[in-house]
């Protein structure tokens, strides 16, 4: 969370990713907003092998995921609660993605898994762990 929106906003976000996630064959997709249509963004997405995309304009469809996300992230937990500053709102946000969202909250375009639960089934296995269970 910033105030304005930059562009090391979303490269400090995109790095935060990359090093906790090691994502692989991924698409980022986002609005025409400044910080994603710089220089800079683009750049390190080539470097760490993500694929950016963007919407055009006026067309709803080519978001709804997001759009989903954001209208699940008012219903469950903007409209229920006022902050009295930024950084409650930044804890609670925090709390409610890495201690809710992604762990537990299921979702029927995953097949009803949590996001967690489905990337693990979806990343690919280190070597050694094929290896082993290879093992006779």
């Amino acid at each position: 969370m910033a105030d304005p929106l930059r562009t090391e906003l979303v490269l400090n976000a995109l790095e935060m990713a990359v090093g906790q996630r090691k994502p692989q064959n991924v698409i980022h997709h986002s609005d025409q907003g400044s910080q994603y249509t710089s220089l800079a963004f683009g750049s390190r997405c080539r470097e760490a092998g993500v694929r950016p995309s963007m919407g055009s304009v006026g067309d709803a469809y080519d978001n709804a995921m997001a759009e989903s996300f954001f209208s699940t992230l008012e219903c469950e937990l903007l409209a229920r609660r006022r902050f009295h500053s930024r950084p409650e709102a930044r804890m609670a946000l925090f709390s409610y993605l890495e201690g809710f969202y992604n762990p537990v909250r299921r979702h029927s375009a995953l097949g009803y898994r949590s996001p967690l639960v489905y990337e693990q089934e979806h990343s690919p296995k280190p070597a050694t762990e094929i290896l082993l269970s290879q093992a006779p």
